[in-house]
């Protein structure tokens, strides 16, 4: 089982600096709305991710008027001891070391410690545009699979450059197609190995979800989920041929496994239109969990899994459900943010936890 077992922070959002160990596998995090509950898990995804799980701004992550942070976490995994450095200094390339050991890369770092997070704005994974759904199939997949890792870090690299000549030389009188053949089959040479697994990721993802919705809305409702991407109907070569002058005109690549999707349905007719919200929760928190299970089989150990105030997102009912699939059926290390101190003890005593709390 992976866990974390403490963590020290210095000048990381709003902490000037804070020690927190963990002692259980259930660790409820309490404290006033402010207070800094939701920095604390963001501090623990940033050892697992290296980024902060809510900001791209990496300015943002630093304390107001400070020039850097430090993070400090160990972690355990089947009596195998990890500590992680993060030292981020404004203007200063980002350091991250594994047992006092820098990586050259960042991305070495990724699938070593896996993790999920379950946050209030993740509903716009059900309501919001595709890339945030594209967004969580890289978040799983990369964790899982270097291969796939490499792959999409190369594409997206070439994919830019691509983009970036169609824009330069949009008004250009003399156009270079053998150029754009050149990025065309630099962007062919990654695309299969990611289409394949998202494919095969949405196969198993979809199977896990009907499960885990029934489970917290213990309702009988036929959800499906398909993955949507131009290369179930075509080749990317035959994409770029058929698009290159639309391409030229829209300046960008409109074709590609970068417009993929994850469509959700119910009772065959789009669930974000017809459901309600109870259901959209339902429904996202069945795709996190799926995540977390994919993760487990995969691995061969549980994630940390990172709750951030859905107590007040969820009805009672659909909590307990949730909470004894997460507590109680799996076995890795839960940690839970909330306001409430008794609430979180009162969970802990019905389900029979013995949980650790946190006062903030």
């Amino acid at each position: 089982m992976l866990s974390i077992k403490k963590i020290n922070i210095t000048q990381f959002k709003n902490y000037e600096s804070g020690r927190f160990e963990f002692d259980g596998n259930v660790v409820g995090i309490c404290g006033k709305n402010g207070i800094g509950k939701t920095n604390l898990l963001d501090s623990i995804y940033y050892c697992c991710f290296t980024k902060s799980y809510f900001s791209g701004n990496e300015n943002m992550i630093i304390e107001n008027g400070k020039d850097g942070f430090r993070l400090e976490g160990s972690f355990s995994n089947n009596e195998v001891s990890n500590k992680i450095i993060c030292i981020n200094k404004s203007n200063a390339k980002k350091e991250f070391s594994l047992n006092d050991v820098p990586y050259d890369k960042l991305s070495q770092h990724i699938g070593l410690l896996p993790c999920v997070m379950i946050a209030p704005d993740d509903i716009e994974l059900i309501n919001g545009g595709s890339e945030l759904r594209r967004k969580f199939m890289d978040t799983v997949l990369c964790q899982l699979d270097k291969n796939y890792m490499q792959s999409l870090i190369h594409y997206n690299k070439i994919l830019l450059q691509r983009n970036s000549y169609l824009k330069k030389d949009f008004s250009a009188q003399k156009f270079d197609y053998a150029l754009l053949d050149i990025f065309d089959e630099q962007l062919i040479e990654h695309v299969n190995i990611i289409y394949a697994k998202r494919k095969t990721f949405t196969n198993e993802l979809a199977q896990l979800v009907q499960e885990f919705y029934k489970k917290i809305s213990e309702a009988n409702e036929a959800i499906e989920l398909v993955y949507e991407s131009h290369l179930n109907e075509q080749s990317l070569a035959d994409l770029f041929k058929q698009n290159r002058e639309r391409d030229r005109m829209l300046q960008r690549t409109s074709k590609g496994i970068h417009r993929d999707d994850l469509q959700f349905s119910m009772h065959q007719l789009q669930f974000k239109n017809i459901a309600s919200q109870g259901q959209k929760k339902s429904l996202l928190f069945a795709m996190k969990l799926a995540e977390y299970e994919i993760i487990k089989s995969t691995k061969g150990f549980s994630p940390i899994l990172l709750l951030d105030d859905f107590f007040e997102k969820l009805d009672e009912n659909r909590m307990n459900n949730l909470l004894k699939i997460v507590c109680v059926e799996n076995q890795g290390q839960v940690i839970i943010t909330d306001t409430h101190k008794s609430r979180l003890l009162n969970v802990f005593e019905k389900l029979q936890i013995k949980g650790q709390i946190i006062e903030l």
